[in-house]
């Protein structure tokens, strides 16, 4: 390459350097003028001059990971439901104290005290038939549970019936209400075998006693139908066995009940005598007579501080006890036996409302395996003989509480509607064509036993 070629490039390779240099600071000083002019734009004119629509759209947030995402959801419920979250949260959590409590009540140990020398002290005694499911079933209960229990029979039969069943520690009582002098000479020697010093065992320190409370259960099987077709030696029978036995016991047994302060516990059927239904005036009229003695009982006792409970039993489930050859009869099989003009008048009501209670398994005490399982009672009765302030009235067994509501609060006219029970027209009457209508009845008893 030739000197003066070099030299020209020489001097646009100085050019091209002084340009660089020069447009550099021109747009440095452009822009130091534009950041001036911009805060001086920002300390003039007020922040958010610009419309909405204009201004550009912020960029969206990063997105949430899919727990975080749900979390914030729920968070913004609750901050726009307080009043429906703090409901519920107060609905589950008593819920759940309640299940904790009643698991913790049921699965918890319960055995009578005993003497210091280990044998049994604690007496409690059963009033009622000793055939009765229940009455069995509560004896050897509480004898497993470590009491003396002692079962009241009226003669020799019920005495054999009693040590038939070959517990050591449940005893029969003799005690016949009819006969005063042997009822007052049975209650001496009960007392005195209370007051006397026991040795359960050679070499073992004596100890004494103690009378518990007494079990009272009232035959649990009644006659039904309508009130004519009753004859007035079935009402005497059911109300001399059932009220005026029940309270001729109650009062041999009272001088030791207020020597002993023991409990005094009253077990009657509640179903039929809460939705008193037709076809059951005799259950209805017995059961309310308990209940208002109960109540006067109670009253009395209460001011010698002695508690009085009364038991509502609903249904329960026997059979492992031989209560199908306990339960009340339900059918119409005995209307054959009603005059024509009662057969005509009320069979048609009757059988449907044995049928709607047969299949919702309503009027027996001992069910057929529907019921509610007798470790219920047995825990219940527990509780109330040894708890040192126990309820005045305990629902026990399936129907119970349910069935007391429904007959407090629901018109007797929509009870009866629903236990199949219609009105008898004149036509009826006359061609005898009015049908056992029972499916609707039965529909509408289920809804209502889904929540016994």
């Amino acid at each position: 390459m030739a000197s003066g070629d070099q030299h020209v490039l020489d001097v646009l390779a100085d050019y091209t350097h002084d340009i660089r240099r020069f447009t550099s600071q021109m747009f440095d000083a452009s822009d130091r003028h534009f950041h001036s002019v911009s805060k001086l734009i920002k300390r003039s004119v007020p922040e958010g001059w610009l419309p909405e629509h204009v201004r550009p759209s912020p960029p969206p947030p990063p997105p949430l990971p899919f727990v975080g995402t749900y979390l914030h959801d729920l968070q913004d419920w609750v901050s726009r439901h307080r009043a429906l979250t703090a409901a519920v949260i107060a609905f589950v959590g008593t819920g759940s104290f309640l299940v904790w409590r009643e698991k913790k009540i049921q699965s918890r140990k319960r055995r009578a005290r005993r003497a210091s020398n280990g044998a049994r002290k604690e007496v409690v005694v059963i009033a009622g038939p000793p055939n009765s499911p229940i009455v069995k079933s509560l004896s050897l209960d509480l004898e497993r549970r470590g009491f003396i229990v002692y079962i009241v029979c009226s003669d020799l039969e019920e005495e054999q019936q009693v040590q038939g069943e070959s517990r050591a520690d449940v005893r029969a009582l003799h005690l016949d209400v009819a006969d005063e002098f042997g009822t007052q000479e049975a209650m001496n020697r009960f007392q005195s075998m209370l007051l006397r010093p026991h040795i359960a065992f050679s070499g073992a320190s004596p100890h004494n006693l103690h009378f518990r409370g007494i079990v009272l259960v009232p035959d649990l099987v009644y006659p039904n139908g309508p009130i004519e077709t009753v004859p007035p030696q079935r009402w005497s029978d059911a109300l001399n066995a059932k009220v005026l036995n029940t309270i001729a016991i109650t009062q041999a047994f009272l001088p030791t009940i207020c020597e002993f302060k023991a409990r005094v516990l009253m077990l009657t059927p509640s179903i039929v005598s809460s939705l008193q239904p037709p076809f059951h005036g005799v259950e209805t009229t017995v059961v309310r007579a308990l209940e208002g003695f109960t109540s006067s009982l109670r009253g009395e006792l209460g001011t010698l501080g002695i508690q009085v409970c009364q038991f509502k039993l609903g249904t329960f489930d026997c059979t492992h006890m031989g209560g199908k050859q306990h339960v009340q009869p339900l059918a119409g099989a005995d209307t054959v036996a009603w005059p024509a003009t009662s057969r005509k008048l009320f069979q048609a009501n009757y059988m449907n409302q044995s049928r709607v209670a047969r299949s919702r398994d309503m009027f027996n005490a001992t069910g057929n395996g529907s019921g509610s399982p007798l470790r219920q009672l047995h825990n219940a009765v527990f509780d109330a003989l040894i708890q040192k302030r126990p309820q005045k009235v305990w629902h026990v067994g399936r129907g119970s509480l349910t069935y007391s509501i429904v007959g407090n609060w629901v018109p007797a006219g929509l009870v009866g509607w629903m236990m199949g029970v219609r009105r008898v027209m004149e036509e009826e009457e006359e061609d005898g064509s009015m049908e056992p209508q029972v499916e609707n009845s039965v529909q509408q008893w289920e809804k209502v036993d889904r929540i016994v």
